[in-house]
């Protein structure tokens, strides 16, 4: 609770029973540091600090460090090392002023963006169609954040922040609690957690209904997706929608001007640079840019032109930057514009390697438009997918294959990795949908073949392979990474093998890695039919994981593979996994052999879909599949006498992949994925 006297009494409480040496931090959105430490013993002050955590801490990178004089440095140093290495938090030193950074910012940023809204006549569906995709933001935009924050906590952060805040801050010039807050408070509508918010879902005809509210009349009525040109203009170019003369983009420049200033203005109060501003703006509010940025997308010039039409002062630190921009490349190195209008190279964290550095400072080895190889040190290069959501296609594979060949001569070890969202989406499904409407099936089978192919040189390389996940790895993202010799993963990596999704089975490795890893897994019985059940499970349900470490529990995985809870981290220590096994002798594993259970396990597993399909939970086409899928993971035309290699496996799942592809239930499933990014239930 943002209440002073309350934390204050726990404080006195804490220290009476605190052992000497133990830190106190405080997770405080908004109250300065020195009045929480007010009338304390100069050994705790000497021992608190605040770590403002953003909610849900799981997924919300940013942490704000805010010290005081008292607070003992090595304190300060422990807990900021914590945190980043072991939390995975993107940690940013804050002065001690309220509000900190982010939500000094941010709920300018709302409550601007609320009242520009009402005075423009802007409705809550066009108002986040504006302020979501053109400038970066999720798409909640601003009104779908605050009923994601809870509309009943705003009042509550407006009024501490006006309490603290010193006369003349543009914050007290804009706040304001309209009446339309304090109706839906006091009715229920607090946002998610309540009945809904600016907008809820209502229940009508038997279906739930997405609504928004009218913020003049407090009146809700069906959501309404809006197509505005100037909006759809702004997302490739932002200067296009500020610009605009429609009403969207009149309220984009009122919001934006008022913002930006703002920010500009508070360089060096809340904190030492803009990288500090901008880091805390992208990890804690998930902006794809931070103010700095967007000042640099639409000019400094502009925003000092648009404050003087209107009227509103200029920041001394705006037009330092004019006829320049708060970032450049200097040298091949990132830098920013300082306090004293000189500009410092950005400096990372002792550990921190990323591939956005590497590419302002060197050329790629080896360029396709799918696919890039590039030189990260040490003898170590890295592959690094380019498509739209790193999907893979046949370029990928060509650019791999011949990547392959370059590290074999060049190099010491490969690191699969990128710095996108997800590591990758999986097969290019609308490339094997076009083929397929066309009836090329040797085109679809010459891309089994090459990903097969170029996955199995990739195993058995001379070198060691190490993939680096993060976000989505699903079917062939996830089928490469099961070939890679080891996989340094984000901790929030969330890898499975999809393909049933849409009428299809694993089908570049992917059913033989996981047959292979079940057999030789000392937690599964011994025997073919246990190894061949477990991937069955996996398969079938398109079982994903949730994390890096479910990852492990599924197989998808090894023991030896290694996590990476911050993600500024995981090239570091992919490139160091990758040097570790060539320092240990790295050679290539030894192919494996699989015996399976023929149609005595394919029985079995039928007969287990037979019991999800009497309970109502397997569609026709999911029986289809499930067929195919037992068919090769029992060996086909086999029996357990047989002993089969990869090639064997491979060609299994080939034949099957393409039996599948070729049914009409199979084409609509990916047709109705690419349109909708839904499966279908057929």
């Amino acid at each position: 609770l943002e209440d002073l006297k309350v934390k204050q009494n726990l404080y006195q409480n804490i220290d009476k029973v605190r052992k000497p040496g133990a830190i106190v931090s405080s997770n405080t959105s908004t109250i300065p540091l020195k009045y929480l430490t007010k009338g304390m013993s100069d050994d705790f002050a000497s021992h608190f600090l605040i770590t403002h955590f953003f909610n849900p801490p799981r997924y919300m990178r940013l942490l704000e460090v805010v010290t005081s004089e008292q607070t003992n440095p090595e304190i300060a140093d422990t807990i900021r090392l914590f945190c980043d290495q072991v939390l995975g938090k993107g940690v940013v030193d804050c002065h001690d002023r309220p509000g900190f950074i982010a939500n000094r910012i941010g709920t300018f940023w709302m409550i601007c963006a609320l009242n520009e809204a009402l005075r423009l006549d802007v409705s809550v569906e066009e108002a986040d169609a504006v302020m979501g995709k053109p400038i970066g933001v999720p798409k909640t935009g601003v009104f779908g954040l605050l009923d994601l924050v809870g509309i009943d906590l705003m009042p509550h952060i407006g009024r501490s922040m006006m309490s603290v805040l010193p006369e003349g801050d543009a914050f007290k010039e804009i706040y304001q609690e309209p009446e339309l807050f304090n109706k839906m408070i006091s009715e229920g509508y607090t946002g998610r957690k309540g009945k809904g918010g600016f907008y809820r879902l209502n229940k009508a005809g038997g279906k739930k209904i997405k609504e928004a509210i009218n913020l003049k009349t407090g009146e809700y009525t069906p959501a309404k997706r809006p197509s505005i040109p100037s909006v759809k203009a702004g997302v490739k170019n932002l200067q296009l929608l500020v610009k605009s003369p429609d009403k969207a983009g009149q309220y984009a420049k009122s919001v934006l001007v008022q913002l930006l200033s703002y920010a500009a203005s508070l360089v060096p109060e809340i904190a030492d640079d803009i990288c500090a501003v901008d880091n805390a703006m992208r990890w804690g509010y998930n902006w794809k840019f931070g103010p700095f940025e967007l000042i640099d997308k639409l000019g400094a010039e502009w925003l000092v032109e648009a404050l003087k039409e209107s009227g509103k002062p200029v920041p001394e630190f705006l037009l330092k930057a004019q006829g320049s921009t708060f970032y450049k490349t200097v040298d091949g190195v990132l830098n920013y514009l300082a306090v004293d209008g000189t500009y410092q190279a950005v400096k990372r964290p002792k550990g921190v390697l990323l591939l956005e550095d590497i590419k302002r400072c060197s050329q790629p080895i080896l360029k396709t438009p799918s696919a890039s190889l590039w030189d990260v040190g040490d003898g170590v290069a890295c592959f690094e997918f380019t498509t739209k959501m790193n999907a893979l296609d046949n370029v990928v594979m060509e650019t791999l294959d011949k990547s392959l060949d370059i590290v074999e001569k060049k190099f010491k070890a490969l690191v699969i990795y990128n710095e996108a969202s997800h590591f990758s989406a999986g097969a290019n499904l609308g490339l094997a949908l076009f083929a397929s409407n066309v009836a090329l099936w040797s085109s679809v089978e010459d891309m089994l073949v090459a990903g097969q192919n170029v996955y199995k040189k990739m195993k058995y390389a001379s070198f060691p392979v190490v993939g680096a996940p993060s976000g989505m790895a699903l079917g062939g993202g996830c089928e490469i990474l099961l070939h890679c010799n080891g996989i340094q993963a984000h901790a929030e990596s969330y890898i499975g093998l999809v393909e049933v999704g849409v009428g299809l089975l694993p089908a570049w490795g992917g059913s033989k890695e996981m047959l292979h890893r079940w057999g030789k897994n000392p937690m599964v019985p011994k025997g073919p039919m246990p190894a061949v059940s477990k991937s069955f499970e996996n398969i079938s349900t398109a079982k994903v994981s949730t994390s890096a470490v479910e990852a492990k529990e599924l197989l998808y995985l090894s023991h030896k593979d290694r996590i990476t809870m911050n993600r500024d981290r995981l090239l570091a220590d992919a490139k160091a996994f990758a040097l570790d096994m060539i320092e240990k002798g790295y050679q290539p594993p030894e192919p494996p052999v699989y015996q399976l259970p023929g149609d005595s396990g394919r029985a079995a597993l039928n007969l287990a879909v037979e019991n999800f399909k009497n309970l109502g939970m397997v569609t026709p086409h999911d029986e289809t599949v499930s067929e195919a899928v037992s068919q090769v993971l029992t060996g086909g035309d086999t029996d357990m006498t047989e002993i089969l290699n990869e090639d064997d496996v491979l060609a299994l799942e080939r034949k099957y992949f393409m039996k599948l592809i070729k049914t009409p239930q199979t084409l609509a499933r990916m047709e109705h994925m690419l349109s909708t990014g839904k499966p279908l239930r057929n």
